[in-house]
């Protein structure tokens, strides 16, 4: 049996696996940082209409990421469907960091408008890079 340097998983290329399971690392991170060294920082971006607290919020979220960057790392039949979930977990949290530039909160060293205004150009970055890296190659 021989291994391919362009296919991973069945019909995935290997930048395309590499660059999911990159980014389910960093979510898993980042969901781990939510519940433990960076829970303050991250209440920074929790839009005001949010009904739970702000606290609540980052601990949910930060199960949500570790959730969707578990299944990003694990390989499966499924990795469209774990994409398009992440990507909506993407989207739902845009708002969080337009609140986080409209009301001039710092946080993760954003500490001007023009930092906080180029994370947001990033997100839909994101968005792409997940849905392109949970993508086949015949699709």
């Amino acid at each position: 049996m021989s291994v391919s340097l362009t296919k991973i998983n069945g019909d995935q290329s290997l930048p395309r696996a590499a660059t999911r399971v990159l980014m389910g690392v960093a979510l898993v991170g980042a969901g781990v940082a939510h519940m433990t060294v960076a829970r303050d920082e991250f209440q920074a971006q929790v839009p005001e209409f949010v009904p739970l607290s702000k606290d609540a919020t980052v601990l949910l979220s930060g199960v949500a990421e570790i959730g969707l960057g578990t299944a990003l790392i694990i390989p499966g039949e499924r990795k469209r469907t774990v994409g398009l979930a992440t990507a909506g977990f993407f989207t739902a949290i845009f708002p969080g960091n337009v609140a986080q530039w409209y009301h001039q909160r710092d946080g993760f060293g954003l500490d001007t408008d023009q930092k906080r205004a180029v994370r947001l150009v990033f997100q839909p970055v994101l968005i792409a890079g997940v849905l392109w890296a949970t993508r086949d190659r015949r699709s």
